[in-house]
């Protein structure tokens, strides 16, 4: 552990709610001179909530930040790089076409006679390489390189800033093994240079090897800070998802395993860039069987293969004992729904009216008038499917961009509905959905799987999981490395696997 400094960052009583909802209830964090602090929390506990706050991006409704013991307002992201604070984002932004330098020093240029002077920019950039002993050359054409080696270059455009505090935000997530070691070697260097860091990951044994101190966030509230002796991956599990366990609240239930027969056999599907491989199961008709597993773990890009949006390098997919080539078109044909993560971006067009997005993917079985649609097939359609699900309000003209979360989710499984659906493919369900809506997906799908649907259901919330499925299958860099099939699983149980840790007592009590 780095030897403790003077406080540099300091976050006191900070409370954000959202349209009445609180998020932050008085939450504390500091950050030391020259430390890795890290935080963690389930989805939903406030982790990028506070980030934003710190950055700029949101006001704090109430509380105070401290930058060297003297208070501060951070009204956006240029007063934190003043500051001297840089966020290393999950997204990165360099830009694939320039060099390395030209990236490092992106509108920040040294000029000579009016003209960037390349020459003067590269020694800059050959100077920060050298003194934190990066692996890059600054006339590389960033294109060139790896992920792994553009995220170094973020970090590079943090630390030309002269930035005494590096925010990463799940640095790993799209990192080989070999690029998160090179990471955590320079993490360990900068660490040494006096840099802090604030180290955010789902990805206990990351934060295990590297945390100095870590922060805990339940609920939008501090659960615990525990120095580097005391971060025990059980007891942060515990922390995470609170000692007190609601059973009625979908924390346990019993898994079953379907008597009725496989709908969907996967067999050794292998992605192509490595994002997962040798993946094998099956899915019964009547049956959710939930995925559960961290950020990174290679849930959504399992998914989308099977459905046929991205390809895989090998594998077969089998439905109801025939093969299937997976396209989107053929998919849907072969009676395939699919609700994708991001719904706003993936699963609706926004400006145009409900009436037209359930209409979407069913051209194929909307009436015609010889060669043009039916106006009125079309309006009867979205009005069964408004009833059906209950979208609210009732206006098959009103734009979808224009609804609540919920109802827009509503819409994109609506438009599945009116369709003959023998398996349902549905990643991240009620993200960002108030909890009245979320009973009502929880319930609309029940109600599917005992018609007969198969559900393939991807979940980063552990309750929601536990509650819905009837099997869980567990992911983890790739694979799939637990199923729970037939005991009592709880969500600490669901986390141990996920975190490749062992499941002990302490653990599923």
């Amino acid at each position: 552990m780095s030897e403790k400094g003077e406080t540099i960052l300091e976050a006191k009583e900070i409370f954000k709610a959202f349209s009445g909802v609180p998020v932050l209830q008085g939450v504390h964090f500091d950050v030391r001179k020259g430390e890795v602090h890290a935080l963690m929390g389930e989805n939903g506990a406030g982790k990028s909530t506070l980030i934003k706050i710190i950055t700029g991006v949101y006001s704090k409704d109430r509380g105070s930040i401290f930058w060297e013991g003297k208070e501060v307002e951070i009204n956006s992201y240029k007063d934190c790089q003043r500051l001297g604070i840089a966020c290393i984002y999950q997204e990165l932004s360099v830009i694939p076409p320039l060099t390395v330098a030209q990236n490092v020093y992106l509108g920040r240029e040294p000029k000579k006679g009016g003209l960037i002077d390349y020459k003067k920019m590269n020694e800059m950039t050959a100077e920060l390489i050298a003194r934190y002993d990066f692996p890059l050359k600054p006339e590389t054409i960033v294109a060139n390189l790896g992920i792994g080696q553009r995220q170094l270059i973020e970090i590079l455009k943090g630390l030309s800033c002269n930035s005494r505090l590096l925010i990463m935000d799940e640095p790993t997530a799209s990192l080989s093994g070999k690029e998160a070691e090179s990471l955590f070697s320079i993490i360990n260097t900068l660490r040494k240079n006096g840099v802090s860091i604030i180290y955010i990951s789902h990805r206990l044994e990351e934060v295990y090897r590297l945390a100095d101190r870590l922060t805990v966030l339940r609920d939008g509230k501090n659960a615990a800070v525990l120095d580097q002796a005391d971060i025990q991956p059980l007891r942060v599990i515990e922390l995470m998802i609170g000692k007190t366990v609601d059973e009625s609240a979908g924390s346990s239930k019993q898994m079953r395993v379907s008597k009725n027969e496989v709908r969907l056999d996967v067999r050794g599907l292998t992605d192509e860039t490595g994002r997962f491989r040798d993946i094998s199961f099956t899915a019964h008709k009547g049956e959710i069987l939930g995925f559960g597993g961290l950020i990174g773990a290679g849930r959504t890009e399992l998914v989308r293969a099977i459905y046929g949006i991205d390809k895989f390098k090998s594998g077969e997919v089998y439905l109801d004992g025939k093969k299937l080539n997976p396209s989107p078109k053929r998919s849907i044909k072969a009676g395939f729904g699919f609700v994708p993560e991001d719904r706003r971006q993936q699963g609706f067009i926004p400006l145009l009216s409900i009436e037209k997005n359930v209409a979407l993917t069913n051209y194929d079985i909307v009436k015609r008038n010889g060669a043009a649609i039916s106006d009125a097939s079309e309006l009867a359609m979205c009005k069964e499917a408004i009833k059906k699900i209950d979208i609210r309000p009732a206006d098959p003209e009103k734009a979808v961009g224009l609804l609540s979360g919920g109802n827009q989710q509503k819409v994109v499984l609506g438009k599945w509905l009116m369709r003959d659906l023998k398996v349902l493919i549905i990643d991240e369900p009620t993200a960002g959905i108030d909890v009245g809506a979320k009973n009502e997906i929880y319930e609309l799908l029940e109600s599917l799987a005992k018609q007969g649907v198969t559900v393939l259901l991807v979940s980063s919330d552990l309750q929601e999981l536990i509650r819905v499925s009837h099997r869980i299958l567990v992911m983890r860099k790739g694979s799939i490395v637990k199923e729970f099939d037939k005991e009592t699983v709880t969500q600490a149980m669901v986390l141990a696997a996920a975190q490749g840790l062992e499941e002990s007592k302490e653990a599923a009590s």
